[in-house]
């Protein structure tokens, strides 16, 4: 199941042709300005870059208007795309973190509320 984050899309919103040099910066994370370097390399190099970039702008859809809700968004579905496993590593670490933290804080409460021990012992 493809989420609607980890699609490459055509960014019409940044676009100056069709928006697929835009919609590649927008999933990789790299400078838009790069990216159109690049494709002006390819078909200087090779001739292939401009067929590519019009087939690839029929092939891919738009990107949605709304597809994030800020920059941050943004930045994280970048990372994901990038290396998932990396992001799966940060988000079970944040987790083991506050895990930790809530341990902290209830043995706190408890050690001193001894009411509050006795009876989370007659539940046990």
């Amino acid at each position: 199941m493809t989420s609607k984050h980890t699609t490459l899309y055509r960014d019409k919103q940044n676009a100056k042709l069709m928006g697929v040099c835009a919609g590649i910066a927008d999933y990789t994370g790299i400078d838009v300005l790069w990216v159109r370097l690049g494709a002006i390399l390819l078909t200087l190099a090779t001739g292939f870059g401009i067929p590519l970039y019009f087939f690839a702008g029929l092939l891919l859809s738009k990107k949605p208007a709304h597809l994030y809700v800020d920059a941050q968004e943004q930045k994280y579905w970048q990372r994901v795309r990038q290396s998932p496993q990396r992001t799966a590593r940060e988000i079970r670490a944040r987790f083991r973190d506050v895990d930790r933290r809530l341990a902290e804080v209830e043995s706190y409460y408890v050690s001193s509320n001894p009411r509050l021990s006795a009876e989370i012992e007659r539940l046990r």
